[in-house]
């Protein structure tokens, strides 16, 4: 008897976990608090408003070039504790030639909402049709992380010169059933991002960058996508982290490279 009433509570355990982790998901893989403040920004910086389509509203933060020559837009779309300002920031001391814009995501400071795999994607596109006005020379997609499965969606429905991935996963539903493999994640998963099934519908200029040692992606779960690609112009693999890879002395290169890759005709 008591060999039952022990499986009985760690059954009762379990699915007490499990409906905690359903709940908070989001959350995880959200976590928008990380990402609530930004560094200042560069004078000519603007942060414009856009509105959602259920009456919400989304901020996108755009940084002039310095130069008058038409170079393609960077849009930046970041990874899950970025914040916005923080990538445009980055790629504007990078890249001053071109003009920059990166996305603040639905429910990350200022933006208002709740962020969701199909909110990131609706808010992206939005983004590129506010921009695409003024990108003469096209627009070049820059996606870190999840940012790179928001860079995929987006090449479905828009023409852009080209995507650049960093440190991607091919599918969100794979990745966390590998830090969760003790979990039902793919029966739980509310938000799905497929990138690596997606890409392979596409014919668009493509680089990625890989973190040799990142824990967080492994590359088990980026390979997919360079397999996927049809058009791959760069594929470069870095000897760093997930998060240190920002600070690695050969990233500004590797980056710098993997955007003159897809552009280049």
């Amino acid at each position: 008897m008591w060999l039952l009433k022990l499986a009985l509570a760690a059954a009762g355990l379990y699915a007490a976990v499990v409906a905690v982790a359903y709940v908070l998901q989001s959350w995880l893989i959200f976590p928008a608090g990380f990402a609530a403040f930004g560094p200042d920004l560069p004078a000519g910086a603007r942060h414009v408003e856009l509105a959602t389509q259920d009456g919400e509203r989304f901020v996108l933060v755009r940084l002039p070039a310095r130069q008058a020559e038409p170079r393609p837009l960077l849009l930046g779309f970041a990874g899950n504790a970025w914040n916005a300002d923080a990538l445009a920031l980055m790629l504007h001391q990078l890249f001053p030639e071109h003009e920059v814009a990166a996305l603040h995501y639905r429910g990350y400071a200022p933006s208002s909402g709740s962020p969701s795999a199909s909110a990131l994607f609706e808010d992206a596109r939005r983004a590129h049709d506010h921009l695409a006005t003024d990108a003469k020379a096209g627009i070049v997609v820059i996606g870190l992380s999840i940012g790179a499965a928001v860079a995929v969606d987006l090449a479905t429905v828009r023409p852009l010169r080209g995507i650049v991935m960093v440190t991607p996963f091919d599918s969100l539903k794979e990745l966390a059933a590998h830090h969760y493999p003790w979990l039902p994640v793919r029966l739980l998963l509310r938000h799905r991002m497929e990138a690596a099934e997606t890409l392979r519908d596409l014919d668009v200029p493509t680089a990625v960058i890989v973190a040799e040692n990142d824990t967080i992606v492994p590359a088990a779960r980026s390979a997919p996508l360079r397999e996927a690609a049809r058009d791959l112009r760069s594929h470069i693999a870095i000897a760093a982290g997930h998060n240190d890879l920002y600070g690695h002395p050969d990233f500004a290169g590797a980056l710098r490279a993997s955007v003159a890759a897809v552009t280049h005709d």
